[in-house]
């Protein structure tokens, strides 16, 4: 016999759905939404994780609430081709860089950064500039977000009344 995976199926999507919308959910609580047992959420859970589709579990912050108050997106363009790892090492020395990722189209990576203030900012552009081989940059400061309850956006905010989540 094989050892395959099982497959992902419905009740699988719905138990990630939860855990989505509310990390700190009991698995009792997933097994009363869905029509499981605790024991058996556990189960899948546990298979999810084993397989990789659970990755890891966190804390979604909002950025604000940290003194991180400006945002931008960076367009990073590099002499000939820079390998990703290259790429990665950098971006690894700049907490500022909240994500990064190689693209498509005219610029080589774009970068996700947040900074307490513009002079922050630009400090941060100026170290990312000073590396050998990036030739340019692109800025594209963010004035607001359009899907607030996005993790890009910062944490989630609750609709429930009286859960002290502000907007």
């Amino acid at each position: 016999m094989t050892n395959k995976a099982a497959p992902f199926d419905d009740l699988d999507r719905k138990i990630v759905a939860a855990l989505i919308e509310n990390g700190r959910a009991s698995f009792a609580e997933i097994g009363t939404a869905i029509g499981l047992s605790a024991t058996a959420v556990k189960r899948r859970v546990d298979r999810m994780r084993e397989n990789n589709v659970i990755t890891g579990f966190t804390a979604t912050v909002r950025p604000a609430a940290l003194g991180w108050l400006t945002e931008a997106y960076v367009e990073v363009y590099c002499d000939s081709a820079a390998p990703p790892r290259r790429l990665a090492e950098v971006v690894r020395n700049h907490p500022e860089i909240a994500a990064a990722m190689t693209v498509t189209g005219g610029a080589d990576a774009l970068l996700h950064v947040r900074a307490t203030d513009v002079e922050h900012f630009e400090e941060v552009l100026e170290r990312i500039r000073a590396e050998p081989f990036i030739r340019k940059t692109i800025s594209y400061m963010v004035l607001s977000h359009l899907l607030p309850d996005s993790p890009e956006a910062g944490a989630r905010q609750s609709s429930a009344p009286g859960d002290g989540a502000e907007r």
